[in-house]
């Protein structure tokens, strides 16, 4: 069974960093497109970004520059490196791997204020 776990969220100030990691198991993830998505409060799930089984990457315009995505697919995980956050940026962060189907982690959660 597919098994993604998220870590990494936490309390940061404006233009503060973290790293986002999610792990999975149960699965290869070698030749899967993998991402994140965000949903801040009152709003819908939104696309952060995507990194390819070729490494190829894609981002949402508000976090082009600021995160990066990046996968270990030896130890089966991919990161989210974000750095100069904004308050807009608060939001709770899920990780997906596409196989079969989409397959989604439980969230982790990021708070952006001073």
């Amino acid at each position: 069974q597919v098994h993604l776990v998220e870590s990494g969220g936490g309390f940061v100030q404006p233009g503060g960093s973290l790293r986002l990691s999610c792990a999975a198991s149960g699965t290869i993830i070698s030749g899967s497109a993998m991402g994140w998505y965000r949903q801040a409060p009152g709003q819908r799930r939104a696309h952060v970004a995507t990194i390819f089984s070729n490494g190829r990457t894609q981002y949402t315009d508000s976090v082009q520059g600021r995160f990066t995505v990046s996968r270990d697919n030896s130890k089966n995980i991919m990161t989210l490196q974000m750095q100069s956050l904004n308050p807009e940026d608060t939001a709770v962060y899920y990780c997906y791997v596409d196989l079969d189907h989409s397959y989604w982690g439980q969230g982790t959660r990021v708070t952006v204020s001073s």
